[in-house]
């Protein structure tokens, strides 16, 4: 599921040269994926929570393979945009309820490894499946990643189908935004303002290293591998550290250590190679407090566990999005060094969100192993 989105990116110029678009026009298939995402997982997380997670997860897999075969063999661009907004669709059938069924099935005492194992699906894409749809783009052409991902679709919704069939429905068949509806946005808040913290910094980090640093493109390269790796590890150890520790305690130390790491970051920004290190760091400490955050929700929301995981992603696409736009903002009037601050400034606003609602959900929460 990551892959279907990470992979359009380098796509794109091929993309504009076969419909005749500019890449302005070619980006809004990134665009569409991510707004249909935002919209429609909230209402998957209910239904599902009401209906069981098995057969969504199937249908989502069935129309992700139909908007992938639709995007390789779109007659137009108007036809490829529409293909996007069925993959965004098909998407968040997927991924907010995978982590909703983790979160049904695991052990109390293994919640954040299993969720941890799962995330790190998503984190892989970033640095591996990316790269490796381009490759395969390089030799068979661009629609031939698309037939691909459709292909491995199909097999996983006959694996899927089979696995989550046996797997009762969630207790929660009630209304469940009855008083719940704003202490369910506040909690998932944390994970827009800790998206903004990431991002806002990330998805200019390539053009930031080439104008402070004059990395080559192959330096920026490694940089992104460094980044990609820690984010991995930081993902898997945080589920081990979640489940010894407890997930409170942990999402809320990593917060604030996010934020040491910002500051340390802008100060060594210009450090040469040494950024390889710190990148590392920053990936390693932000992602192990965003899966730690996860098991959490998962443990504060045992009833509204599907909704909760599709409100949570629709607040980190949110996140996404408001971060690049802050980036751009601070580039264009202040310039790259000042991103790594601005990012530090959200990671302790999110720290302190965490912390209030540690505070109000300490007295009702029937988990006191995650105190």
């Amino acid at each position: 599921m990551g892959t279907d989105l990470f992979v359009v990116s380098p796509l794109l110029p091929s993309i504009s040269e076969a419909y005749n678009v500019s890449s302005v026009m070619t980006g809004w298939m990134v665009t569409v994926f991510a707004l249909t995402y935002a919209i429609v997982a909230p209402f998957f997380g209910w239904a599902s929570d009401k209906n069981g997670r098995g057969i969504f997860i199937t249908f989502g897999l069935l129309l992700f393979s139909f908007s992938n075969i639709l995007t390789a063999f779109s007659p137009s661009f108007t036809w490829l945009i529409i293909s996007r907004i069925l993959a965004g669709l098909s998407v968040a059938a997927i991924t907010p309820l995978i982590y909703a069924v983790i979160g049904d099935i695991a052990p109390s005492n293994r919640r954040g490894t299993w969720l941890s194992i799962v995330v790190s699906g998503h984190l892989t894409a970033l640095w591996a499946g990316a790269p490796v749809g381009t490759l395969l783009e390089h030799f068979l052409g661009w629609r031939s990643v698309f037939v691909v991902m459709a292909i491995i679709g199909t097999i996983l919704a006959v694996v899927n189908f089979k696995t989550w069939k046996c797997v009762p429905k969630s207790d929660a068949a009630r209304n469940l935004l009855e008083g719940n509806l704003l202490r369910i946005l506040g909690s998932v808040s944390v994970t827009t303002i800790w998206a903004i913290s990431m991002y806002a910094l990330y998805v200019y980090l390539g053009a930031a290293l080439y104008s402070e640093n004059r990395f080559s493109s192959s330096e920026i390269a490694l940089a992104v591998t460094f980044y990609g790796i820690g984010a991995v590890l930081g993902n898997l150890i945080s589920g081990q550290i979640t489940d010894r520790f407890g997930s409170r305690k942990i999402s809320k130390y990593s917060l604030f250590l996010l934020t040491v790491i910002l500051i340390c970051l802008g100060i060594f920004f210009s450090s040469g190679y040494w950024i390889y290190s710190f990148l590392f760091i920053w990936a390693l400490v932000g992602y192990a407090g965003f899966t730690s955050y996860q098991a959490r929700l998962a443990v504060e929301y045992p009833r509204e566990r599907g909704i909760v995981m599709a409100w949570n992603n629709t607040a980190l696409y949110i996140g996404i999005t408001i971060g690049s736009m802050i980036g751009g903002y601070v580039i264009s009037n202040w310039g790259y060094p000042f991103l790594p601050y601005v990012c530090s400034i959200a990671a302790i606003i999110s720290f302190v969100l965490s912390t209030k609602k540690a505070q109000e959900t300490k007295k009702e929460s029937a988990f006191p192993a995650d105190r």
